[in-house]
Formats: C-alpha cells, structure tokens, sequence
C-alpha cells in the first residue's frame, strides 16, 4: 500500500456519508492481502502450517470425526491479487475449516423456558459480536461448539460472533466455522470473512439475501504464517479502534451540530418581529453547510417555515383585508343556515380544545373545525386488487399513502374488482381537505388538499375527508394548520390506541382542534410566502443531496484507487460484468448426477463446446446469474477455464437481453 496515497486520500473518505464503514472495509480489503503489515516470513512457513493442517485433516478424516470430501479445485492465479505477497499460499475455504449448515425446528421442538440448549435462529440473534438468546431446545440437530464462528447467511447477511455459549443449536439462517486444527487464528479468519461479506451480499440477487455453502468452501483463502496473521490481527485491532475514536468524534460533531440547528430554528419559530425573522433567517441561510449534514435535517427547517405560518409571523396584516372577525361572523351565520335547511347535518356537541400555547396577532380571530366544517365522512374499504388500476375508467380506493403532509399522491390507490358495485358518494373532488384517521401513529393526523381529482377514485374509510363553510377559508390553509404549530401538536396529542401501530383519531376529536384564523386574503399570502420559503428550501436540500453524493463517489473513487476493485457504475441496471468471453466454452470433468451444473449439462447436450453468448442464452437466466454459475462450474472443473486473452467489451444488447 502507498502510505502517502492513502494519507492523501483519507480525508475524502472520512467524512464522507458512510465514510466511516468505507474505511472499516478499506481495512479488512487490506488486511487479507498482506498490506497492513511488513512480512519477514519465508515461503516455507506458510507451506510447513498448510501441511500440518491438511495432515491433521487427514487423520480426522481417517478417524471419522469429519466427513469424507471430494477433492477441491485448485485456486486460479485470476482469483489471487496481482501484489499479494509470494510467501502466501492459497487453498479454498473448505479445506481448512469445517462449515457447519444449520437446520430449523419444528415448533413443538423447542422452547422460550431455558429448557435445553440455547436455539440461534437468525440475524436477530447477533448484535455486534454477541450472541442474544430467547429459545432453547432440548432436541438439537446441528449443534455449535464454543469458539466456533457464527455468520448470518439468509436475510440479513454477514453479521458475525464468536460461540462463547458452549454448545449450541444453529437454524438454516446460521452457519458455523470451526477450526479443527487448532493451527489457525480465528481473529484472522473473522477479518476475512467480514470483508469477504461484501462481496457475497453483491452476489446475493434474490428478494431474501443470501449465500450458499459452495459460496463460503470454494472461495480461495489465504495461508500464512501463525505470527503473521497475529500480527495482522493486531494491526487490525488497532486501526478499529481509531476508527471507533474517529467515529465517536463525528457523532459528537453531529450532536453540537443539532445542537446549533435546533437553537436557530427555535429562535427562527420564536421570532417576535419580522426585523427579527429576517436576521434569524439570513444567519440561517448564511451557516446552512455547517448546521444541515442530511436531507433529514432539512425536514426540520421546513416544519420549522409552517410553525411560523399558523403562528402568524410569515405575513403582515393588510388594512384592504377583510378583518377576521367578519369573516368567522359569516362563517358562522352560514353553518347555522346551513344546518337549519338541511343542507348540513347536526352533529353532536364537542369539547374544543383551545389554542393556549400560540400568542395569535391582534388581528386574528380562532375558530373550531366543528364551527368551520360543512360536511365530514369517511370512505369504504373493500377487499381490492394489489394493483392500481391500468384504465382511469375502472373504479379504485385512495390508500392512505395517497396522503403525505400537504401532498395528494392520486397515483397511490388500490383497482375496486369488478364484482364490486363503485360507490360514487366517496368519489375524490377537487378541494377535498383529506386526513389519515388510522394506522401506525407516524401515518396518523396527515393532512393535505385533493388538488386533482382522477375520475372514479374513492377514498377508503381511513380517511376522514371534509370541507369548509362556502370554502370561506382556504382548504390548503386548513391543512397547513393542522401539520404544523399548536393545532399540530394537538392532533398528535388526540391521537389514540391500544399499540403504536394501531393508532386512531376520531371524527369528533378533529372537530374539536381549534385553528388560527387570519383574513382570507392574508391567508392567500401566507400561503404564497410558504411556496417562496420552500421552493429555496428545496434549491438548499438538493445542493445537500448533491454534495453527499459527489462527496461519496470520490470516497469510492478514492478506495478504489488503493484497492483496484472497480466501481460499480449506478447507470447499471444489473452488476454485469463489462465484458463477454469469446473464447469458445468447452466441457471439462463430467459432473455427478447430483451436482447443480446447469451450464455443463447444456454444454454436454451439444457436443461439449459452444460460445459464452449461446450458453447464456440457453441457460435463460439474467445475465449477472449466468457470469456467477459459469465462474461456479469453472472453479469445480466441470467447465474448463477460458482462455483469459480472449475478451472483448460486452455489446449493449448483451447487457440488456
């Protein structure tokens, strides 16, 4: 490793977003290829330890205390680093470790009493290097042993422990390393394999990530010398913890950062003048690389805009405007006739629950949703399709992610079958002022305006959908009341259930929010300014966005540099490699009926010879698959090795077969 190129590079990879566990990775890459370290072993070394563990093997095999095995394929020079270290000798996995594959269990075969031996069902078992246990089994079938290492190989991936448990049952989700020989270090072989993770995550392509046993016992290992891999351990050790401290002291940067953030926009929402609002802002907008790190943070800044909205610090009162009083006079006046024709229903007396935090301006009035709300209902859930519709002449119901804070997704709905009879009465409309009523409790309370309104969609029954008087108040104004401030915290505070996640807010407690309520035309304003203060809102967000992302490609870029391994482009649809053999594909050892040898199967039904691109296209997988079989069946024999001269860049319609 170039020191100075690494210092140089160092900076760009720290502080990058994920920076950090760039570095972490950067290191174990390293680590396995001899680069922490000055060797001053001599090649018979790593010969001598090779011999006496496959010596030992011999012997346990002989003894039966370990299966018998099909010899390994040797480790191609492609497989082995350019620069790794000549004195290292390289065998696949399996021929030094004993893999252990785990089995699952029948409910009625184990227990959560701490009857038995502790049960390792999964990923959730595993926390930083630590075992959790919450079942047991008096009934093992595949059973760990202390020092063995355990490593998530279904769903989550990668997440490693050493056993210190004793003996131990392992779920198909666990699989277990042991060293039989007592010759090799462990610590060594956690470091391989946490950096060998990365790697198998890549070429985990199903919806449930995973890798399989031939992935793990086939892959080429290096073998050196005890005291090396010691002193690699140690080296190793000592870089983490520097990293730990580096870290620490970023998350104590990030914390001061909030801490600075959060003071800002509190005297931003605590403002008591406009002269003051502009100060706070400008002292906002002129620190913004140093007080926002994440898109995330900028969420803050925009509740922060819609505080002040509904607090009445966005707008100056207007001496044309109409005054507030009048206007709540005429929307009472209109309830009241509304309710006496018949044209809105009566709905039963509710407590209001007043503004006592907010310090209104003098010129606004208050008013509850149940003195302002004409009509209220909700919709109709019916068992749906999982689609959404294909022809906007089928019916279909709003889900609730149709409604984000202030943003109505049409899009964002389920088809109605057709056995179904449609429901016209729930048909959207333009203006609706649409709130999520059930859910999860973050889902709960959103609010936004039906700004379009698609033909035959229908809201589901967890919406509550209403209107204003004669619309004397704007509907998107409504809505901004009830995502921000006092009016804000109030629908959080109603919220109501028995967990988290199912949570409910009643068409009563809505009613009995009270909302500011400014002059209509002022209201108009302050809706204009929002816009104005979120559109420069979101030019900041998307420079953030921008700058994390160049920030992380030069860290890539910079790894990439130290280690050789390419970067993947994020244009790809699919991690193929960028080029295709054109040597032609030729059988090698038959395999046994039993392998898994698709490619070598074709490969005999046709003569035993046939092009890389003919295979593909037989073999009927995408082409990213195709690549990882053939290296497979290479590596097993049972296709002989290409000629590795004989590439050429791979033609788009290659890549997007």
């Amino acid at each position: 490793m170039d020191a100075q190129q690494f210092l140089a590079e160092f900076g760009h990879i720290a502080n990058a977003p994920g920076g950090i566990g760039k570095l972490r990775e950067l290191i174990l890459h390293l680590a396995v290829q001899g680069k922490l370290i000055v060797s001053t072993a001599s090649d018979v070394s790593s010969r001598v330890l090779l011999d006496e563990v496959r010596a030992i093997k011999a012997e346990l095999v002989s003894c039966k205390k370990l299966p018998r095995e099909k010899p390994y394929p040797e480790v191609l020079r492609r497989e082995i680093a350019a620069d790794a270290p000549s004195h290292w000798e390289w065998v696949r996995f399996g021929e030094l470790w004993q893999l252990l594959s785990g089995r699952d269990l029948e409910p009625s075969k184990y227990n959560d009493f701490k009857n038995g031996i502790p049960y390792i069902t999964g990923a959730s078992n595993i926390d930083n290097g630590v075992i959790a246990v919450n079942r047991w089994t008096p009934d093992p079938v595949v059973v760990s042993i202390t020092g063995d290492l355990l490593i998530t190989c279904k769903g989550t991936i990668g997440k490693t422990a050493f056993n210190t448990l004793g003996e131990v049952h392992i779920a198909r989700q666990i699989m277990a390393v042991r060293d039989f020989s007592g010759k090799l270090d462990t610590g060594f072989l956690k470091i391989w394999l946490d950096g060998f993770v990365s790697q198998l995550v890549e070429k985990s392509k199903s919806m449930i990530p995973g890798f399989s046993r031939d992935d793990l016992v086939l892959a080429a290992y290096p073998v050196l010398p005890i005291d090396e891999q010691s002193r690699i351990v140690a080296k190793v050790g000592e870089l983490m913890a520097l990293l730990d401290k580096l870290e620490a002291q970023q998350q104590a940067c990030r914390k001061l950062q909030n801490v600075l953030r959060q003071s800002i926009l509190q005297a931003i929402v605590s403002t008591t003048s406009p002269h003051e609002l502009q100060t706070n802002w400008t002292r906002l907008t002129n620190n913004f690389g140093r007080l926002f790190h994440t898109p995330e943070d900028v969420d803050e800044l925009r509740k922060a805009v819609l505080d002040l909205a509904v607090s009445g610090y966005l707008s100056n009162p207007d001496q044309l405007d109409e005054p507030s009083s009048t206007l709540k006079a005429k929307i009472l006046a209109a309830k009241v006739r509304g309710i006496a024709d018949g044209s809105f229903s009566r709905k039963k007396h509710v407590k209001p629950e007043k503004l006592e935090e907010t310090v209104l301006p003098a010129h606004w009035e208050c008013i509850t949703l149940d003195e302002a709300i004409s009509t209220i209902d909700a919709g109709w859930s019916p068992a749906c399709l999982p689609n959404a519709r294909d022809d906007e002449n089928k019916w279909a119901v709003l889900k609730t992610t149709a409604v984000q804070v202030l943003r109505f997704l049409p899009h964002e709905h389920k088809e109605l079958p057709a056995s179904l009879d449609p429901r016209p009465q729930y048909q959207i409309e333009i203006g609706d002022i649409l709130i999520t009523r059930a859910g999860p409790r973050n889902r709960v309370g959103i609010c936004c305006v039906a700004d379009t309104a698609p033909a035959r969609l229908m809201i589901s029954d967890k919406l509550i959908r209403f209107h204003i008087v004669d619309d004397l108040i704007n509907p998107r104004f409504v809505a901004v009341c009830l995502s921000a401030g006092e009016p804000g915290r109030t629908v959080e505070r109603l919220k109501s259930g028995m967990a988290e996640s199912q949570m409910n807010i009643s068409q009563d407690k809505l009613r009995s929010i009270t909302i500011p309520l400014p002059p209509i035309e002022e209201q108009w304003r302050i809706l204009e300014k929002i816009e104005l203060l979120m559109k420069i809102i979101d030019s900041y967000s998307e420079r953030l966005c921008k700058e994390n992302k160049l920030a992380a490609q030069v860290a890539a870029a910079s790894v990439s540099s130290i280690t050789g391994i390419a970067i993947e482009q994020e244009e790809e649809p699919m991690k193929a490699p960028q080029i295709e053999l054109i040597a032609p594909l030729r059988l090698g050892t038959a395999p046994d009926i039993k392998a898994q040898a698709p490619l070598a199967t074709i490969l005999a039904r046709h003569h035993g010879e046939m092009s890389a691109k003919d295979l593909w296209q037989r073999f009927g997988g995408e082409i990213d698959a195709f690549y990882a079989q053939l290296k497979t069946e290479v590596t097993h024999g049972w296709i002989k090795e290409p000629t590795p001269a004989e590439v050429r860049e791979k033609p788009a319609n290659m890549v997007s077969a």
